[in-house]
């Protein structure tokens, strides 16, 4: 299977409005209040909602834990990461374009996640659709970091 062809699916079902799921994902303080593995947190610098609109914030280590880990990995506490909304139907379906420029001897490419947003009995089910990145141990970092981000989100819709 070619990598361009790659995807990871992650699914979670919210029992939420489907309004409150989609300001996860474009307001500033939505994507704040959850976006980041368990140890991060995401500082927003703008994020415009819109086609062609940009998305950037700085990732954040911050847990004495993960401070600790990165920098015992010789990897910054803090990295600025570019993105675009490159499809939006609110309430609906969105896709983020990702430039993956921060990775030591990796050449910078893009990498999308392509979210659908679909009326499920009293919630909404969030079928998150993520590019495979340029290996495969990276691909499998990727899946679980957004894994951990959603159990942020797991526990405020439990």
């Amino acid at each position: 299977m070619s990598n361009e062809k790659a995807k990871v699916v992650i699914e979670r079902t919210y029992r939420a409005g489907i309004e409150d799921i989609w300001a996860l994902w474009t307001t500033k303080e939505g994507f704040e209040s959850w976006w980041g593995p368990q140890g991060f947190r995401a500082a927003v610098q703008e994020l415009d909602a819109r086609v062609g609109g940009a998305l950037r914030y700085d990732m954040i280590a911050d847990s004495p834990e993960m401070i600790a880990a990165m920098k015992q990995m010789g990897q910054p506490t803090s990295h600025a990461t570019r993105s675009r909304f490159t499809e939006v139907a609110p309430h609906s379906r969105l896709v983020l374009t990702n430039v993956i420029d921060f990775l030591p001897g990796v050449a910078p490419y893009e990498s999308k996640i392509a979210v659908d947003f679909l009326p499920s009995g009293d919630g909404v089910r969030m079928v998150v659709m993520l590019d495979a990145m340029h290996s495969e141990a990276f691909t499998k970092m990727q899946q679980e970091g957004f894994t951990s981000q959603l159990t942020k989100l797991d526990s405020r819709f439990a």
